[in-house]
C-alpha cells in the first residue's frame, strides 16, 4: 500500500477522530449516557435510525429517549404494558411503532439473560476460541472477515428469535447473508469495540476485537474509497465492505476501521469528489 496514502489517511483520522466530531454525529446519542446498557441500547438504536440528515437522526433519537423517560434501560426492564402507549406514534422514515415495540421486547428479553448486548453478537458454537469457565467458547469463531460475517449473521438470527417478531422489522437489521454491507451494524460495532484516547468510540466491549471489525461502507465512504483505489468491486455489497477493510488492514492490521473517520470526513465534511478534487496516490 502506498506510503503517501497511509500518511494522508492517518492525518485525516487525526483530524476527525476527535471529541469535536461527536456533537453533529449520531454517536452523540450514546454519549448522553454513562450506564453501559444505556450506551448499548441507544447506540444500537441511533445506528439503526442513521439514515437521512444527521440533525434529524439525532432529534428523533432524543425524542425516543424522552418517550422512555430519559432512562432507556430502566424503562425497558421495568415498564408496564400501559407505559408503551406513548410510543405508538414514534416514527422515523420507515421505522414505526411496530418496530419500536419489538426492539423494546427484544431488549427486555435479552437483558433478562445477559448483562451486555455484546453477547448477542457472539455465536454460541465458534470454530475457534478459548473456553470460558462454563466450558463454552467465546469470541469470534474465526478472525477477520469470516469472524465478522459469522457474528453478524448470528446476531440477525438471534435478534429475530422471539416467536412474535414482526416480519416488517427484519428490513431494519441486515446481515452478510443478505449480501448487505451492514453499514449500520458495522458502525455500531465500531462505536462499542474500538478504544483509543480520543473519546469518540467507547471501547466497552472486549470479546470482539478491533482488528476483526469491518469498515462501515456508506455512500460517502464508498465514493472516496473507490477514488483512492481501496475498492475495485463494481457493486456495493458485503464483499465490497470486505475488500475495503482488507485494504485498510494493510495500513493498520490491528485497527483498520479507524480509517472510517478519514473516509467519512473526506466524503461528508470536505465533500471531496463532489466539490473538491481528490489527490492521486499512484
Amino acid at each position: 500500500m502506498n506510503d503517501n496514502l497511509k500518511s494522508f489517511l492517518d492525518q485525516k483520522v487525526a483530524q476527525y477522530n476527535r471529541p469535536e466530531f461527536i456533537a453533529n454525529d449520531p454517536v452523540s446519542i450514546p454519549h448522553l449516557f454513562s450506564k453501559k446498557q444505556d450506551i448499548e441500547i441507544m447506540g444500537f438504536w441511533a445506528a439503526t435510525l442513521a439514515w437521512g440528515q444527521r440533525v434529524t437522526i439525532i432529534n428523533k433519537c432524543k425524542e425516543l429517549i424522552a418517550l422512555m423517560d430519559g432512562a432507556p434501560y430502566d424503562f425497558i426492564i421495568n415498564h408496564e404494558e400501559t407505559d408503551l402507549k406513548k410510543l405508538l406514534h414514534f416514527k422515523h422514515r420507515t421505522f414505526n411503532d411496530i418496530d419500536t415495540l419489538y426492539f423494546i421486547s427484544f431488549f427486555r428479553w435479552h437483558y433478562e439473560n445477559f448483562d451486555s448486548l455484546e453477547d448477542a453478537f457472539v455465536p454460541p458454537s465458534p470454530l475457534k476460541g478459548e473456553q470460558n469457565s462454563q466450558g463454552t467458547n467465546q469470541g469470534f469463531p474465526l478472525q477477520g472477515a469470516e469472524g465478522a460475517e459469522a457474528s453478524l449473521n448470528h446476531f440477525r438470527s438471534y435478534f429475530f428469535s422471539l416467536p412474535d417478531y414482526p416480519h416488517r422489522t427484519k428490513k431494519h437489521v441486515s446481515s452478510p447473508s443478505q449480501k448487505s454491507t451492514c453499514k449500520r451494524l458495522n458502525m455500531f460495532l465500531r462505536w462499542m469495540v474500538r478504544k483509543d484516547n480520543n473519546g469518540v468510540d467507547f471501547g466497552i466491549w472486549h470479546k470482539l476485537k478491533p482488528a476483526d471489525l469491518i469498515c462501515p461502507c456508506d455512500l460517502h465512504v464508498d465514493r472516496i474509497a473507490r477514488h483512492l483505489k481501496l475498492i475495485s468491486r463494481k457493486q456495493t455489497d458485503w464483499q465490497t465492505a470486505i475488500e475495503l477493510t482488507q485494504n485498510l488492514r494493510e495500513l493498520d492490521p490491528l485497527d483498520p476501521v479507524k480509517y472510517d473517520f478519514a473516509l467519512f470526513g473526506l466524503g461528508i465534511e470536505e465533500r471531496w469528489g463532489i466539490e473538491g478534487i481528490l489527490p492521486e496516490f499512484d
